[in-house]
């Protein structure tokens, strides 16, 4: 599985596996253990994680989700010392260790939240897109 077959679901705290269209909208599966199955429609702000960036103050602008949660795991691995509930000051400093020109201006601590809530769930549930693509 890799980012763009995952997504997520404004006001919604898990992670969807994207099944597929369906006539009124999208099906999805959440990826916990209760797998359950939902059909996003037009009225739903589904994004799908593989099109998420974080601001960043370089030349780029961005730095792709994808690219994030991997320095996350070759940096931290399992344990990031800190879970989504933590403090803003203690979610800040972990974010610049990881992104240390990350723009905070416009990264909010609610989306440091979602960022430690969401590496959590695809390390326990889908470790394999942590896993560096072989070479051809």
């Amino acid at each position: 599985m890799t980012l763009s077959e995952i997504a997520t679901i404004t006001g919604k705290s898990t992670l969807f596996k994207v099944l597929k269209p369906g006539k009124s909208g999208v099906i999805l599966e959440s990826l916990d253990k209760a797998k359950t199955k939902l059909v996003a429609t037009a009225n739903h702000r589904l994004s799908v994680l593989s099109e998420i960036s974080i601001y960043t103050t370089s030349k780029e602008g961005t730095i792709p989700l994808e690219d994030v949660l991997k320095k996350i795991k070759k940096e931290y691995g399992a344990d990031l010392g800190l879970d989504a509930e933590a403090e803003g000051t203690e979610l800040k400093a972990f974010l610049k260790s990881v992104v240390p020109d990350y723009d905070e201006s416009r990264v909010y601590v609610s989306d440091m939240k979602k960022l430690v809530r969401w590496y959590g769930i695809l390390l326990k549930y889908v470790p394999e897109i942590f896993e560096e693509e072989k070479p051809a």
